[in-house]
């Protein structure tokens, strides 16, 4: 008897399919794309209205074919890939291949992968949808013309293997202006001024600075700070004003790609691309103890925060099994929290099964995928709880025409904080009972200076959220435009940091001066409404490409008459150990290294090093240098590598632990700044106070 093929993208979602269809069923995965436009030249005829020339990509020949011979002996074909834009152009191609009618119903979506869904997709399958089709191909032809006509020109004027791209220059770029906004910034200077002090009934509470008797928000220097406290000295305070409320804090909507990438990033200190790689596995389908392989997320690609209905009703039920009715919340936020032309096209990503809590099925997962399950099932039950409570209680003293605040707040109710472990607990900040007319002593005043500090740097999660409000790239695209600019040099990470590299500030500066209106922000979030309006029908997918195709051929010639070879080599002092030659310094991949002048003739290579001027503790021969793991991270080893294994991940300072001898590193964060011990066994550190 013939069976039905379904084909879908992955080995590891056909695995789990294959299961819930059974034997009537075969699937098959065609890993990605099939077909698309050739690697080797720009497989665009310009001429013929843009037309892209797509063969079988290399590689893929023995797959296309094996997927051919099951469906000569199918009954039925239905198409699977993922519900996008870049799915939907995969089962295009693969109709196409398939000699599938366009009016066949063959192709079937579903937003997660379990076995009710895919038994409810089977039944409802529809011809494929050209207009998402054409909104792809869109994308696609134009990033071909920019990446396949800037790029070569860069490898001509400055050297091979450099890339340009509509969404990775313009992210290049934002990191770059970050720099650029840090550098030029100048610090001012401000103060601070809290006071400590006693009530009648000698009750400690603290009070801060909130205007001078001029209306003065701010206090800007020590002159005017020894003013206020002139003022204020010897004197009491009297309380003006007791206001006492209510603070309600409501819990977050559930995950879209670009929140779940950001807080992944916050909470568990994930990069982008493996918040990316572990949902992946969570939604394809994870092998459980007592259920089997089965889909545990919904589909990852989405900037809609809106739940179905029926996952509605489940969560409510298992608040009210698990937690309680009063924690229920019959009208939980509905705010779809779209970025600008956001298509809302499927839910937000949740736990296909709320009653599947991550401790019942932790055996099963690996570390990441718990966690990553443990935050996604908890910010989706938590959306659906009541707010916590917080009592409030604001305070205005006034002392000679200065007025200080003090606020109290304590939580009343837990709300969705009772589920939700990621989200911070405030701690009860208590006042004693106080009066409108009272009096209080000052005990003691405590003046802070302070500078301003310059924007942040980038990281992953700070850039995802600003492309996202600015509408650049969609969910899709978030992560590889990262991994990218990471991958090319142009970028590299300080901890979690985001840094452009000096080839990323020079290849930046080329297109900015030839190619603004590419690499401008609007432009790239304007095309990506475009295509938001193919996909709706309301422009022809080639329209987007000749407007921009006019400019950009001008821009083309201009850059090409105008650049002048750009030489990225630089000579140094040193000398090549293997001919006596001198060393070059060159730009490679991954920065910048030394390479021996006498090439071809001679090969030899090595990185240069950054010394920080201490002599290595363990070998007392080598000196320590800055160093970078494979996954990019800063460390510190000794020069004389591989003869001495001495490491430490926090930077070394020129000073002996007073316990064991051995060598002080400096280590910071953003809450404190210490000195620690770089022998492991040794538990010696000192905090290292804020100068003021």
């Amino acid at each position: 008897m013939a069976k039905s093929l379904v084909i879908v993208e992955s080995p590891a979602k056909a695995k789990t399919i294959k299961k819930f269809l059974g034997k009537n069923y075969v699937v098959k995965a065609s890993v990605g794309h099939v077909i698309d436009l050739p690697k080797s030249k720009l497989g665009i005829d310009i001429e013929d209205n843009f037309k892209p020339q797509y063969i079988t990509i290399r590689g893929k020949g023995p797959v296309l074919k094996e997927i051919k011979a099951e469906a000569k002996k199918a009954k039925k074909i239905y198409l699977a890939t993922d519900p996008d834009r870049e799915g939907e152009a995969i089962s295009w191609h693969l109709s196409n291949a398939l000699n599938i009618k366009e009016d066949t119903a063959c192709r079937i979506e579903f937003n997660e992968i379990t076995k009710n869904a895919i038994k409810n997709a089977i039944k409802k399958p529809r011809t494929i949808d050209k207009k998402l089709v054409d909104a792809q191909q869109a994308r696609r032809v134009l990033d071909r013309l920019v990446g396949y006509k800037i790029s070569p020109l860069l490898w001509r004027k400055m050297r091979k293997g450099l890339s340009a791209g509509r969404v990775q220059s313009v992210a290049t770029k934002m990191i770059k202006d970050r720099e650029e906004e840090i550098n030029k910034f100048i610090p001012e200077e401000y103060w601070s001024l809290i006071l400590n002090l006693n009530n009648s009934q000698k009750e400690k509470f603290d009070a801060k600075f909130q205007k001078d008797d001029l209306g003065n928000k701010e206090i800007k220097s020590k002159e005017e700070m020894d003013e206020i406290i002139k003022k204020i000295e010897g004197k009491k305070l009297t309380i003006t004003d007791v206001k006492k409320g209510t603070k309600r804090r409501n819990p977050n909507l559930p995950f879209t790609t670009s929140t779940l990438q950001q807080e992944a990033s916050n909470k568990l200190g994930f990069s982008t691309k493996k918040t990316m790689s572990v949902s992946q596995q969570l939604y394809e389908g994870i092998d459980l103890e007592k259920e089997g392989t089965v889909g545990l997320i919904t589909y990852i690609r989405t900037d809609s925060t809106r739940i179905a209905e029926e996952a509605r009703k489940s969560a409510h039920q298992y608040i009210m099994d698990h937690v309680g009715e009063k924690y229920i919340n019959e009208k939980p936020s509905t705010k779809s929290k779209k970025p600008q032309g956001g298509q809302d096209a499927h839910e937000a990503i949740r736990p296909t099964d709320v009653m599947r809590n991550p401790l019942s099925i932790k055996a099963s997962l690996s570390r990441d995928q718990f966690k990553l399950y443990k935050l996604i099932w908890e910010r989706f039950v938590a959306s659906q709880m009541t707010p916590a409570l917080y009592e409030t209680l604001s305070i205005e003293l006034t002392v000679a025409g200065v007025i200080f605040r003090a606020t109290g707040s304590r939580l009343v109710f837990d709300g969705f904080l009772k589920i939700y472990s990621f989200g911070s607990v405030s701690e009860d900040v208590n006042l004693p009972i106080l009066t409108e007319g009272e009096e209080v002593d000052i005990v003691n005043m405590l003046p802070n200076q302070h500078f301003t500090q310059p924007p942040p740097r980038y990281t992953e999660a700070s850039l995802v959220r600003t492309m996202e409000e600015l509408g650049i790239g969609r969910p899709s695209t978030y992560s590889p435009t990262i991994s990218t600019i990471l991958s090319r040099g142009y970028v590299e990470k300080e901890g979690k940091n985001l840094k452009p590299t000096e080839l990323g500030v020079l290849v930046t500066g080329i297109l900015e001066e030839y190619f603004s209106d590419i690499i401008d922000i609007n432009f790239t979030a304007d095309f990506e409404k475009n295509l938001d309006y193919i996909e709706e029908g309301n422009k022809e997918w080639q329209q987007p490409i000749r407007d921009f195709y006019q400019f950009f051929e001008k821009m083309l010639k201009k850059a090409d008459e105008d650049i002048e070879e750009i030489d990225m080599v630089e000579e140094s002092d040193e000398i090549c150990e293997k001919c006596n030659e001198k060393m070059l310094i060159k730009h490679g991949r991954f920065g910048k290294f030394l390479a021996c002048s006498n090439y071809p003739e001679c090969t030899f290579t090595k990185p240069i090093v950054h010394k920080i001027g201490i002599e290595c503790p363990k070998c007392q021969e080598g000196e320590i240098v800055e160093r970078k793991s494979k996954r990019g991270r800063l460390f510190y080893g000794c020069s004389a590598y591989p003869n001495c294994d001495f490491v430490s991940w926090t930077k070394p300072i020129n000073e002996k632990c007073p316990d064991c001898n051995s060598l002080l590193a400096h280590k910071k964060n953003k809450k404190s700044e210490k000195v620690i011990c770089t022998n492991k066994e040794c538990k010696y550190s000192r905090t290292i106070e804020p100068s003021s």
